[in-house]
């Protein structure tokens, strides 16, 4: 899809953002270990995700196709890191109730795992269930990547499913070795490198 509108957003649409990853997010596989009960599973998904993405509105950046239908995340870890979500734990524990524990295993995974290089790193991609296969999902990584490029910074993510995975793959990313949850659903670790910049002849560099 060519032509989409990608916004930056501020954090007046932090629940906006946090609301559409968690739609998005309830089919796939580890929300089910996350939150085992089924009809509390996207509230408790979507206030864990608000913490983040509001923290990604102050050190990170979030943009958006221009009809919200399409969601990303970024952090960028270059230099001096940014100080952590404030309160975190106790605003873990209030959004995620009797599973904060599950969510604490989460984030030490996600933590053993994260490369030290400096990169940026996509939290969350996600498109409103209705709009996926459109290549919203495509235009928000190329928005971002072409900033990647031109500052040479690499990028870095976990995939969740494997049609991420891939679609992730199509987008230059290299997977590396899957870590998993308890109920053995995997992540994958995936890093892309920035592509080379052109010479002024146009011919790669």
């Amino acid at each position: 899809m060519s032509g989409v509108r990608i916004e930056r957003l501020g954090p007046r649409e932090t629940s906006l953002v946090a609301g559409r990853i968690a739609e998005a997010f309830m089919a796939l596989d580890a929300p089910r270990w996350l939150v085992p009960d089924a009809g509390r599973r996207q509230s408790v998904l979507a206030g864990n995700f608000a913490i983040l993405v509001d923290h990604a509105m102050r050190y990170g950046l979030v943009h958006a196709t221009a009809d919200r239908a399409g969601v990303a995340v970024w952090f960028p870890s270059v230099g001096d890191p940014a100080p952590p979500p404030a309160d975190y734990d106790a605003r873990l524990a209030a959004a995620c109730g009797e599973w904060t524990d599950r969510f604490a295993h989460l984030d030490k995974l996600f933590e053993a795992h994260h490369p030290h290089p400096d990169h940026h790193h996509l939290a969350f991609l996600a498109v409103a269930p209705d709009r996926q296969g459109q290549g919203l999902g495509s235009a928000l990584l190329r928005h971002h990547h072409a900033v990647l490029d031109a500052e040479g910074v690499p990028g870095y993510l976990e995939a969740a499913s494997e049609t991420g995975r891939d679609l992730y793959a199509r987008h230059g990313y290299q997977v590396a070795e899957p870590f998993h949850l308890p109920d053995g659903t995997p992540f994958w670790p995936m890093w892309r490198e920035p592509a080379r910049a052109a010479t002024a002849g146009g011919e790669p560099a």
